[in-house]
């Protein structure tokens, strides 16, 4: 019997295999040209399979492009938020995860607490995709990357640059540093800095990583620059937060510093006039769109990978 291919952390894949997952977002990209957006893939490789989508964190993004991916992939999903089931009445994650397998032939879980994914793969005899947790979000770099390549640039040779709080996007690409090749800067103050365990680990493994709580100098002569809301689903210190990272604003200054030829990204959704400026993430270095639609054909590869 062929091992289970869970999707839960850019750290555990292999180099080769991210690659040829990339690689095939590209061309079901490329082949989908003309198509409606709900018609069918040509060659439909998942006619007659399903994806649960279970969903403790409200979602955009997640939910329509997961959806979207399972019925141009010529397959079906099925969604369900926690309260919509019994986990959300005190069954155990263990005792969903063995029923659903059942059912279904895969499971993507956008997650309040990571633990509780490790756990439903752990207890699956079907493929899981990690579809957002409180530690990582491993769909969305995947997307990003998908990007960023279609700038026409080579991962390898770009310098990234995080600003603002070090969150699950930002621990995701710091575990596909090693896995890509580019150079990763984090400027973060002080309490919101990506743990520096998972930093050190992607070291280890030959990523090039850089940490400075200067802004301006992490981004200047940067090729891209990266930012992500400052104020999560789950945090209760916004107020804190607000004022703690309120020197990380993506200003006009900031990717002025950067390459002239610099991306601006964002997974969205995003707060104009707190972590960008307006005129930054609907200028035109802004590439957030493309990023958004790329969640769609990311994904599509992620679960051909995950399904084969």
């Amino acid at each position: 019997m062929a091992q289970i291919k869970h999707f839960l952390s850019l750290a555990d894949i292999p180099a080769s295999e991210l690659r040829s997952i990339l690689d095939e977002a590209h061309r079901r990209k490329r082949a989908r040209s003309g198509f409606p957006k709900g018609g069918v893939d040509a060659d439909a490789p998942f006619s007659g399979e399903t994806l649960a989508m279970i969903f403790e964190k409200s979602s955009t993004r997640t939910r329509f492009s997961f959806d979207m991916a399972m019925r141009q992939l010529g397959g079906t999903s099925i969604t369900a938020t926690s309260n919509d089931m019994q986990l959300g009445r005190g069954e155990t994650v263990e005792d969903t995860a063995k029923v659903l397998s059942r059912f279904v032939d895969g499971i993507m879980l956008r997650a309040n607490a990571h633990a509780t994914l490790v756990s439903l793969a752990h207890n699956a005899s079907v493929p899981v995709i990690n579809g957002l947790t409180d530690y990582n979000h491993p769909c969305q770099i995947m997307a990003d990357l998908q990007t960023l390549e279609e700038t026409g640039g080579d991962l390898s040779d770009m310098t990234l640059t995080w600003v603002g709080d070090g969150n699950n996007v930002a621990v995701s690409f710091v575990n596909a540093a090693a896995k890509f090749g580019y150079k990763l800067r984090l400027s973060c103050p002080d309490g919101y800095t990506v743990p520096g365990q998972t930093v050190e680990a992607a070291r280890q493994s030959g990523a090039k990583i850089e940490t400075t709580a200067d802004p301006l100098k992490a981004c200047k002569n940067s090729d891209v620059v990266i930012a992500d809301t400052w104020v999560s689903m789950g945090d209760t210190d916004a107020d804190k937060r607000m004022t703690d990272l309120a020197d990380y604003q993506v200003t006009d200054a900031l990717m002025r510093a950067a390459n002239p030829s610099a991306t601006f990204l964002h997974c969205l959704p995003a707060h104009r006039g707190e972590e960008v400026a307006a005129s930054v993430i609907d200028g035109p270095q802004s590439r957030v769109f493309d990023e958004a639609e790329n969640r769609l054909h990311a994904q599509k590869a992620i679960i051909a990978w995950c399904f084969n």
